[in-house]
């Protein structure tokens, strides 16, 4: 009888510990970063992968516009506006194949398509759903992708409507397991605010990732600021996954030359530290990406 509560007990023993094990060799932090909007030539193989870190390359841009030069809004078709020629389904296969820690997502929208900004313009919820599962699905499956990143940065709807075509959208590919994660991208703006919130409070939960734009706040940004900045959004995104960025593109914000990285320290030590993404590879190219390996060398060194 001993022997046999000894085995039951070490039974117990190791049904309990299992899960702690397993959560602590999973990646706890990602990085990730926007590629192809700018038809740099630059590939996924340009860029350095730490292997101790989740790494979320997203493809930028689909865009629900026409691909012609007068490019105009087609109510949820969406067309690839990325440099397809070097960030090709064979080599989105090729860099997962290669990398085991790496996935690879698609950003909807952008600031510009063609000489004029790029519109959040449906006709209708239903007709907009209707095209964005059947176009993103074509385009996913292609690409062999793995989540969406929303980052529509202009509006002609308002923001129930907004959140309603999105949220839909994500229902039904998360629910047809065409995609495990979803991310959205917004910037300090009243417009942009209005409507990711509004979406946020219905469809947060299907959000895995708040990339906000926080090198969109003004150039000379200081580290006390940003932290403030990181407060406000986490209150307005409660319950999210917010992720600090920098651009290296020469935009605003906290610099990674004047404290990006002593506030992602401070972040760590309140444990609200979880990843890192950057805009874009396609400017990182021309720095060697010397901090895109600075960032995942961090996040890789906090567990």
């Amino acid at each position: 009888m001993d022997s046999l509560k000894l085995f039951v007990s070490l039974l117990v023993l190791q049904a309990f510990l299992n899960p702690l094990f397993s959560a602590q060799a999973a990646p706890n932090e990602v990085f990730r970063e926007y590629i192809g909007a700018e038809f740099n030539n630059v590939k996924f193989t340009d860029v350095p992968i730490h292997p101790d870190v989740e790494f979320h390359f997203i493809l930028s841009f689909a865009i629900d516009y026409t691909t012609s030069s007068s490019a105009s809004p087609t109510n949820g078709n969406f067309n690839v506006f990325w440099d397809s020629d070097n960030l090709s389904p064979s080599q989105v296969s090729s860099i997962k194949n290669t990398h085991s820690n790496v996935r690879v997502a698609v950003s909807l929208g952008g600031d510009s398509v063609g000489d004029g900004s790029a519109y959040f313009n449906p006709s209708s919820v239903e007709s907009w759903v209707h095209n964005a599962v059947s176009s993103l699905t074509g385009i996913i499956n292609k690409y062999n992708l793995d989540g969406i990143d929303i980052d529509y940065e202009h509006f002609s709807s308002d923001p129930d409507t907004f959140a309603e075509c999105i949220g839909q959208l994500l229902t039904t590919l998360k629910g047809n397991g065409i995609i495990s994660f979803a991310s959205i991208a917004p910037f300090d703006d009243d417009q942009v605010q209005s409507h990711y919130q509004a979406l946020w409070s219905k469809y947060g939960h299907l959000l895995d990732y708040v990339n906000f734009q926080f090198y969109a706040y003004d150039q000379g940004t200081s580290v006390s600021q940003f932290l403030d900045y990181f407060q406000t959004q986490t209150s307005n995104y409660n319950g999210g996954k917010i992720l600090p960025s920098f651009g290296t593109d020469g935009s605003g914000g906290l610099s990674p030359e004047n404290g990006f990285f002593t506030a992602c320290s401070k972040l760590r030590s309140q444990e609200k530290l979880h990843g890192i993404f950057i805009w874009s590879a396609d400017d990182s190219k021309k720095n060697g990406f010397r901090y895109e390996k600075r960032s995942q060398a961090m996040l890789a060194g906090s567990r």
